[in-house]
């Protein structure tokens, strides 16, 4: 039976090897119509460039950085996000998130995420890259008020495949827990063994896979009917791709073996969810075209 490698758990007893312990909080709140970061605070090497407004007053993007470009064994992440009423954010990463060999430690990465009523938050890095012998755990925790919303997605790489290197051992657990008003909206937790890639189970023998999920109002089955038309086109025939909505809940998911065919299938689901989730164009952030 698996089960989810909570964040203390130690991988094995190895001696302990230097590693990073890295927080950042972000605050955001309006001012105006303008939002603004109120809030920026760190301790080790996480940081945020300054605000940026490439759209007008809002939103406003902010740009995390994790100077060492990658994560090795030990290492240990965290992000905390607050939004105050009638705030918009969107944050994005500059490139690819890579996570290393563990050499006997658990790396770790927790994003908390809060969003008071009238606010929004886009959240959307790049993707994220599994070395081979990885042992990572990821916790993102979402707590949306009133009626706040949430625009979030991830691509998770198992091995660089293009480059010939696979994710042959490791273990990555991962928990999202998202939740309105202290009430339950979404909990989606798991743990994967590099051994079981090719279960149907798992990834079917897939290297990648995109998850895009929506929080707010809910949509009208036109919008999910062009998300589902307009992606599924993109993939081949051998991917996997599926859009479900759940009430309040729209999720989309990809599984392929190219981590850019994953990136356009899921801007394609952002392009179309923006505009009928947060009222907006939707404008690719630049930092994704780099």
């Amino acid at each position: 039976m698996k089960r989810f490698i909570h964040l203390s758990d130690p991988v094995s007893d190895a001696p302990a090897a230097p590693s990073w312990r890295a927080q950042l909080a972000l605050g955001f709140a309006d001012d105006g119509g303008t939002t603004r970061l109120v809030e920026r605070s760190h301790s080790g090497p996480l940081r945020v460039q300054k605000p940026l407004y490439p759209e007008g007053a809002a939103p406003c993007h902010a740009i995390v950085v994790h100077p060492p470009g990658g994560v090795v064994g030990g290492d240990q992440l965290a992000l905390d996000i607050r939004l105050q009423p009638m705030a918009h954010a969107l944050i994005a990463t500059p490139g690819a998130a890579k996570w290393y060999k563990a050499n006997g430690r658990q790396s770790a990465q927790t994003v908390t995420i809060d969003i008071a009523a009238g606010a929004a938050l886009e959240w959307l890095p790049q993707e994220t890259i599994f070395f081979d012998q990885a042992e990572v755990a990821l916790e993102t925790t979402i707590a949306l008020h009133g009626d706040a919303r949430y625009l979030g997605c991830e691509i998770l790489c198992f091995g660089r495949t293009a480059s010939g290197e696979r994710f042959d051992s490791g273990r990555i657990a991962q928990r999202t827990r998202i939740t309105r008003d202290g009430r339950l909206l979404w909990l989606e937790q798991g743990a994967l063994d590099a051994a079981l890639l090719g279960s149907p189970l798992m990834l079917a023998g897939r290297t990648v896979c995109a998850t895009l999920i929506a929080v707010g109002p809910a949509l009208p089955p036109s919008v999910l009917a062009q998300v589902r038309e307009s992606c599924a086109a993109l993939a081949p025939e051998a991917d996997l791709f599926g859009a479900t909505q759940m009430k309040t809940v729209l999720v989309v998911r990809h599984l392929g073996q190219s981590s850019e065919v994953a990136r356009r299938v899921m801007l394609q689901a952002w392009r179309v969810l923006r505009p009928a989730l947060l009222g907006r164009e939707a404008v690719v952030p630049r930092i994704w075209n780099t």
